[in-house]
């Protein structure tokens, strides 16, 4: 099993047995599914029933807590994740390895789970497509960690609203809907401020659907969702929409 490549002693990961660690795309990938999983459970036993819109906002907003951690650590970590951004593209010179496969791929020790230092190489990786994301001037970094402090207590609270509806729904009506409207409207921006910068034109058809389109389009397309849902609870009064 790979290790986090380090290039210095503060980064995060040593050689570790492996019941002290974890493969990194395994904990990315567990983290939503079991709170999004909670949060169908709960909403279950509320209302005794499954919703597909419903379940399509509680994983969105489960992923989007983690991203939210990720974001404060872009900030935190800004200048970590200008060295990392060097050391991925140097090392991928040197070993044709794609940054975030073996980011991903590599394991973490349980203990660096929440390190800052260890989400960093997030960015750092992402940087390879974005590269706004290691310059700290550029609209993409601040809109990024601004959602991250801004939005992380909010996101929480509503997933939590929502799975239990121990709130009226008018006030998680409202709390929604600024919600996924910042994202909504935020994304957008993302995508207009990227393409006028001609960033697109650095990157392969392929690339450029896959890394800017594909995983920032979720931000698009389920905030229309949620505005959805989030006008229903306000106008309606009640949870009925999601049920």
């Amino acid at each position: 099993m790979s290790e986090l490549p380090r290039t210095n002693p503060q980064s995060p990961i040593s050689s570790q047995p492996s019941f002290a660690s974890i493969r990194i795309l395994t904990f990315v990938t567990l983290f939503p599914l079991i709170l999004g999983g909670l949060g169908v459970g709960g909403h279950y036993l509320v209302t005794k029933s499954f919703d597909f819109l419903f379940t399509t906002i509680c994983f969105f907003l489960a992923v989007h807590i983690l991203i939210c951690y990720w974001e404060t650590c872009l900030y935190r970590c800004r200048t970590l994740v200008a060295e990392r951004t060097t050391f991925w593209q140097q090392r991928y010179d040197e070993t044709g390895r794609l940054p975030h496969v073996e980011f991903f791929t590599s394991r973490i020790a349980w203990k660096d789970i929440f390190n800052s230092k260890t989400w960093a190489n997030v960015w750092a990786t992402y940087a390879r497509y974005d590269p706004s994301f290691a310059d700290r001037r550029t609209f993409g970094f601040n809109v990024d960690v601004v959602n991250g402090y801004v939005t992380l207590i909010p996101t929480i609270l509503l997933f939590l609203t929502l799975s239990t509806q121990l709130i009226p729904a008018r006030f998680a009506g409202m709390l929604g809907l600024m919600l996924f409207w910042q994202w909504f409207y935020m994304t957008t921006a993302y995508f207009v401020s990227f393409f006028v910068a001609k960033r697109h034109e650095q990157l392969s058809r392929s690339d450029l659907l896959v890394y800017i389109v594909l995983l920032n389009g979720p931000w698009v397309l389920i905030p229309l969702f949620g505005l959805y849902a989030s006008f229903h609870l306000v106008v309606d009064g009640n949870y009925s929409i999601l049920m």
